[in-house]
């Protein structure tokens, strides 16, 4: 691959290659699925590239209005964009691990262990600078940061200033679709909160800092939660939770109660009903325009489905010919779902 600065064109031998999936065992048919980067593996039906990639651990992606997308790395330190014609460019990050360049260009900065995105439509990143226990962000003019947090592992700070708010790993961020909120899985804490950009302060929506499963139906900001390692809003005002080590997806209503909607709390790949189905140590979670929640399986190497109406999980892709590894993230964006395979380090595109 023809390097060029920051500058890597897109493996054109390979680029949004498509191949048509058969079923496999009880699981309904795979869909059709696309490579957007990287490379096919033996068997999935497209050529193996055996080139460098330039990927290093891709934990999460999103994208702005003219369709760029953005990907964080966590083993490799940066944000890169790969825009509309090809080119993946190093936006932020210089691969080390630190927590410096707030103030100055994005590209001089240092984060520490990175999760995943939340792009506006006017191209500011919003970055979960995991590690570094804040939440950062690249201006329209290519400088960087933190806007939520203090850079420090703590808890405290609601209904006060974002840049007073501690947290404990902030894991995985979400905007809401007005894109003026910020919610944040705050793992350690046990917590889901949210920054409010405009009314500048930070909330609690979810956990009361104990280990725990929650009842059905109780106060969510009075309930324990186990590990929150992803957060989604949908479209009617409910907020999904999804955990790690519960291995479990919940929701927080509208009115504030909250209920376990998939998993049996034990890890497994059993699909049907969603709380007799079950996850495995799942990552990541998004919402499409029919409120579908899909499910970043990572220990199942699976991408899974929750539909709300059915009450239902079923299996998307993973159990086919194309095979995932430690799938970190699923981004939802323009009727079509992005896989970030982090394992085998390539974005893949369900179609």
């Amino acid at each position: 691959m023809r390097r060029s600065g920051t500058l890597y064109p897109r493996m054109k031998a390979i680029s949004f290659i498509s191949i048509a999936l058969v079923s496999f065992s009880a699981f309904a048919a795979e869909p059709k699925v696309s490579l957007i980067y990287g490379s096919w593996n033996p068997g999935e039906g497209g050529p193996v590239v055996t080139r460098p990639n330039p990927l290093k651990q891709p934990f999460g992606v999103d994208f702005d209005a003219k369709g760029n997308m953005f990907i964080a790395e966590l083993g490799g330190g940066r944000v890169l964009r790969l825009s509309t014609d090809n080119i993946l460019t190093t936006i932020a990050g210089d691969g080390s691990k630190s927590y410096k360049g707030d103030g100055g260009p994005a590209k001089a900065a240092t984060f520490n262990g990175m999760h995943n995105v939340a792009v506006t439509p006017a191209g500011e990143v919003f970055i979960s600078d995991s590690w570094n226990f804040c939440v950062r962000k690249i201006d329209a003019k290519g400088n960087i940061s933190t806007v939520v947090g203090t850079g420090k592992r703590g808890y405290g700070g609601d209904g006060g200033p974002l840049r007073k708010a501690a947290f404990t790993y902030t894991m995985c961020i979400t905007m809401n679709a007005t894109h003026d909120k910020i919610y944040i899985a705050d793992i350690q804490n046990r917590r889901i909160r949210v920054a409010d950009l405009k009314a500048n302060k930070v909330t609690t929506i979810a956990g009361n800092g104990k280990r725990g499963v929650p009842k059905d139906g109780a106060v969510a900001t009075a309930a324990p939660l186990v590990d929150p390692r992803a957060v989604a809003p949908d479209s009617k005002g409910n907020v999904y939770v999804l955990e790690r080590s519960g291995h479990a997806l919940r929701v927080v209503r509208p009115n504030g109660k909250i209920f376990t909607v998939a998993g049996t709390g034990k890890k497994g790949r059993r699909d049907g009903p969603g709380k007799q189905a079950s996850l495995g140590a799942p990552k990541h979670i998004c919402v499409d325009d029919a409120d579908n929640v899909y499910i970043a399986d990572e220990a199942n190497d699976l991408i899974r489905k929750f539909d709300p109406r059915t009450r239902k999980v079923s299996t998307v892709l993973g159990h086919g010919k194309v095979k995932l590894d430690y799938p970190h993230g699923v981004t939802w964006e323009k009727g079509k779902i992005y896989v970030v395979d982090t394992g085998h380090n390539r974005i893949l595109r369900i179609e």
